[in-house]
């Protein structure tokens, strides 16, 4: 049999490329080295190149593929006892074993998207560790549950939409088994039930006057709370792993604290297009990297997991604050308590902190944004200055908040020219002032080149879209709907109050989502708060739920909702 002449660096580089070291199987995290002879066994090793090559073609996969025509095998040495072997096709590798030197056995083989993608492989703690197992995520999710559920009103609503936001864990057990061909389909009827409730919310506002939180005091849920954010915090530091999102948060850190250009070919060899986001993603992350220091490898990046800690913190912070402003006194605390209850029992706020993502800054930026809506009318000018620092700034560190530029440009109490022009005044110059120092030797167009051309044009075989090219004009149109609905709730309704514009903001996300090519389970948190502020603050306490004092103090006070 030849054997196609491949350059064993461009596939080991090429490997290197794709290969985050987030599983725990030994195929995702060696070098792949080429053996110096096809039929001499390496050092160390009892079989050759080629007495690889012929077990591999044993394979279901290989020979599945064969039928389609001719393939070239390539075996390579990956790691102490075990091989690869490379079927290409047109200088394209359509197929991939894994054997075991010592027993001959196969141990994996991959084919299609699952070649190029090990995180469509389901190996076993890739995402999320321990968070995945049973015994884990599903008291979270009843605890998620647990605070907002009413006996005596079975068809609450709030029931149907806490369990529609776990739904996504329907998809994401099959994502864990690799089985990506069954994950994304399963996440659009989510996105769509969460579209149609959040702009129900948001053209259509209805109040109930039914107690938030039926049989809970007050200051159990705090207490709850407290202890969920510590274990959260605890499995971040004994447990979890850090993703090549955070990695490249600690690299663009030690760039810029070093002087070093952050854009450009030579960001990092193991996450190429790690310059990818926005530079106020790297900045956020300067004063954890000088803090705690980076080796310069991907180890345990200690600044990696300090940076996604403060940023749940921060958002957490921000959620209780958002409740004591949404509704005044004691309903405002039971408000701000459920908030910060559901982002820390929720699983997948607690996904993205044991992957050590950076996606918790899209949620910070949201709830900054909507607090900034709150302020007294007589701070009008301040709350549009603030609402486009907190858009601008989100931006220009993982650009999907700039979708909900229109909607917080007219969202204020004062929705004349002067606010959209203080809006966009602070959204500009957060974006442009952050962006300047960092623009790189080939100008602006590389600078959109790595960061937002890149992202909008990657494939990625999770979503329908990059499973299935030919819906393309399907997904242009679901594209064009989005930007129409981010420019239609910039004017409908004339009138709306800040959970009117939490469900709106909430609303524009999904529809962001739901046009995407690479759809992932760590974008649940971008829409969380929202949809949390929507969805909780429709609760009202019954007119006698409190003390006569109080109830004189709230028709004085009268909320922001």
């Amino acid at each position: 049999m030849e054997l196609l002449p491949v350059a064993p660096s461009r596939v080991a580089l090429a490997v290197a490329l794709l290969l985050p070291l987030l599983g725990t199987s030994p195929a995702a995290a060696a070098e792949l080295d080429t053996p110096p002879s096809q039929t001499e066994p390496p050092r160390l090793y009892e079989r050759s190149a080629r007495q690889v090559i012929a077990i591999a073609s044993r394979a279901g996969m290989v020979r599945a593929e064969r039928r389609r025509g001719n393939l070239q095998p390539s075996a390579y040495t990956n790691g102490p006892g075990r091989w690869q072997v490379s079927w290409f096709r047109d200088d394209d590798e359509v197929v991939q074993v894994q054997v075991d030197d010592r027993g001959g056995a196969i141990l994996e083989q991959w084919a299609g998207d699952q070649v190029s993608w090990t995180m469509a492989r389901g190996y076993d703690g890739a995402f999320g560790r321990k968070l995945n197992a049973p015994y884990v995520w599903l008291p979270l999710c009843l605890l998620f549950l647990l605070p907002f559920v009413d006996p005596r009103r079975p068809l609450r609503l709030l029931h149907l939409d806490l369990l529609v936001l776990l739904g996504f864990g329907v998809s994401h057990v099959f994502f864990n088994r690799g089985e990506i061909g069954e994950s994304a389909p399963l996440v659009y009827p989510v996105l769509l039930y969460l579209l149609a409730r959040l702009l129900l919310a948001g053209f259509r506002p209805h109040e109930r006057r039914e107690r938030l939180v039926p049989f809970v005091p007050l200051g159990w849920l705090l207490a709850g709370a407290a202890f969920l954010v510590a274990f959260r915090a605890g499995l971040n530091v004994v447990d979890s792993n850090v993703i090549d999102v955070g990695y490249a948060g600690v690299i663009g850190a030690d760039r810029i604290a070093d002087g070093d250009e952050l854009y450009g070919a030579g960001f990092s060899a193991d996450v190429e297009h790690g310059d990818t986001y926005g530079p106020v993603n790297y900045l956020l992350y300067v004063p954890f990297e000088q803090a705690l220091g980076w080796s310069g490898a991907w180890d345990g990046l200690a600044a990696a997991h300090a940076a996604a800690l403060v940023f749940d913190l921060l958002t957490l912070g921000g959620l209780w604050l958002l409740g004591r402003r949404l509704r005044p006194g004691a309903e405002g605390r039971m408000l701000g308590a459920a908030l910060v209850w559901a982002w820390a029992a929720c699983p997948y706020t607690a996904f993205a902190l044991e992957s050590n993502s950076n996606d918790t800054l899209v949620a910070l930026a949201c709830v900054a944004a909507l607090l900034a809506l709150t302020l007294e009318p007589a701070r009008a000018g301040s709350s549009a200055l603030l609402r486009g620092t907190a858009i601008g700034l989100g931006a220009a560190a993982k650009f999907v908040p700039i979708a909900l530029a229109p909607l917080f440009a007219t969202a204020g109490r004062g929705r004349g020219l002067r606010s959209a022009a203080l809006f966009s005044l602070a959204l500009l110059g957060c974006i442009v002032l952050s962006a300047l120092p960092f623009v790189p030797d080939g100008g602006p167009r590389e600078l959109y080149d790595r960061t937002i051309g890149y992202q909008a044009a990657r494939p990625s075989p999770f979503s329908l879209w990059g499973q299935e090219p030919g819906l393309e004009p399907v997904q242009t149109a679901v594209k064009a709907a989005a930007v129409a609905l981010a420019l239609l709730v910039a004017m409908v309704p004339g009138r709306r109050d800040a959970r009117q514009v939490a469900a709106l903001g909430a609303a524009v996300i999904v529809a962001v989502q739901l046009s995407m090519t690479h759809w992932f389970y760590l974008y649940v948190v971008w829409l969380l708060p929202f949809a949390l502020v929507a969805m909780l603050g429709a609760y009202r306490e019954p007119g006698d739920a409190f003390p006569a004092n109080e109830r004189r103090r709230r028709e004085r006070e009268p909320a922001l909702v």
